[in-house]
């Protein structure tokens, strides 16, 4: 399976309502989802939720808002509660859990920040039903998608921002707490660039940073739209969803081992080979007929082998063999993924080669594990048997 790894470009910032945008934006078909597990949180009936295409600077996108009707009034909300609002809800247990995690992070940076426990602090602008809503939303996306997340550098913002204890310098306090150890740029742009929900969300995610280092493809685009506007830029986070498949084809290097034999019995040489093949190193080992010098019949023989311990193969090649001279070369090879399975067929113990191939998986039965098999027909009954059972 391939990895998903979203990542955010916090162009105008990152807010709770910006995130959940931009990813329903690039992903429509977990809207649905996302307000049912918002309503089973708790959500009062007169707060409504709505979600719009948005247009600024010729960038279209995605608007998410959280309707309260008396949200100019700041409500002074315990931490207790609505950690208990949230564990008594309907939401799925694993939803739960993010969105309980989340609030946790701001609980912690806000009781260090004002000298108190957990257990007594109490939210202002963050126990409000718009980011209850925002986090809760965010907690159920972030487990529908089950990625990988990078961000790019946040903005820093500036100047002083009003919240229920006046006026505070921006980045707030518990925005500054929950970022520590992110990057950030300072582009010029003043103002609250970062939400303390924001930041909980980032922090939760552990998003890495940076650019988006992917190795695969993008495949889905989404933007999401904050309530201020800025005056040289769209006010946007943007997500990039990249698909991390994973190759089936690796790169590799292995020692090419090669040397003729021209006075050694085949019966002696076959004792040799047989040896070298058990070396641990020994990836294969092959030989053929040629002509070597005085018009002699030779052997040539050539091994496969891991280069970090090819002169224990030479030296064994030395002692086995009657050569006295050996050409290696480090060669680049392309190997595809595989392992080996062990089944029980009618009685016997068949050893199953699988590779995983770009269009599919190919199996085959090690011709070894048929020896104690008597009868073609059986054996071929039990190939048939083995490789059906390839995926089992």
């Amino acid at each position: 399976m391939g990895t998903l790894l979203v990542h955010l470009d916090p162009l105008g910032g990152m807010a709770g309502d910006m995130f959940i945008a931009a990813l329903l934006d690039a992903r429509p078909d977990l809207q649905d989802g996302m307000m049912r597990a918002i309503k089973n949180s708790g959500l009062p009936k007169n707060v409504n939720l709505e979600l719009k295409p948005h247009v600024d600077w010729g960038i279209t996108g995605k608007h998410f808002r959280v309707i309260e009707p008396d949200h100019a009034h700041h409500h002074h909300t315990r931490y207790v509660e609505i950690r208990s609002l949230l564990e008594s809800s309907l939401l799925d247990s694993c939803v739960k859990e993010k969105a309980l995690q989340i609030f946790a992070f701001i609980a912690k940076v806000e009781a260090e920040i004002h000298g108190k426990t957990i257990e007594t602090i109490s939210f202002h602008e963050v126990g409000e039903w718009d980011s209850i809503a925002d986090i809760v939303g965010a907690a159920f996306l972030i487990n529908e998608l089950d990625a990988e997340w990078s961000v790019g550098h946040l903005p820093l913002g500036g100047g002083v921002v009003q919240t229920a204890h006046g006026p505070l310098p921006v980045p707030a306090p518990a925005t500054a707490k929950l970022l520590e150890g992110f990057n950030f740029i300072d582009d010029g742009v003043g103002g609250e660039r970062v939400t303390p929900t924001g930041a909980a969300i980032l922090k939760f995610l552990c998003a890495k940073q940076g650019t988006a280092q992917a190795v695969g493809t993008l495949n889905q685009t989404g933007v999401g739209f904050g309530s201020r506007k800025l005056a040289d830029r769209a006010n946007i986070v943007r997500a990039m969803f990249f698909d991390q498949s994973e190759s089936k084809i690796s790169d590799d290097v292995i020692c090419q081992i090669n040397f003729d034999v021209d006075d050694q019995t085949p019966e002696d040489l076959a004792i040799a080979l047989a040896h070298i093949r058990e070396h641990p190193s020994v990836l294969d080992v092959l030989q053929s007929v040629s002509f070597g010098k005085k018009g002699r019949v030779s052997l040539s023989v050539q091994i496969l082998a891991i280069p970090d311990d090819a002169n224990s193969v030479f030296e064994m090649c030395f002692s086995e063999t009657t050569t006295i001279g050996i050409r290696h070369q480090l060669v680049p090879r392309v190997k595809l993924e595989r392992d080996s399975k062990s089944l029980e067929i009618n009685s016997a113990v068949i050893e199953l080669k699988r590779v995983v191939r770009p269009n599919g998986q190919s199996a085959k039965v090690e011709s070894d594990s048929l020896k104690q098999v008597r009868g073609y027909l059986n054996r071929e009954r039990i190939r048939a048997e083995a490789v059906s059972k390839k995926s089992s």
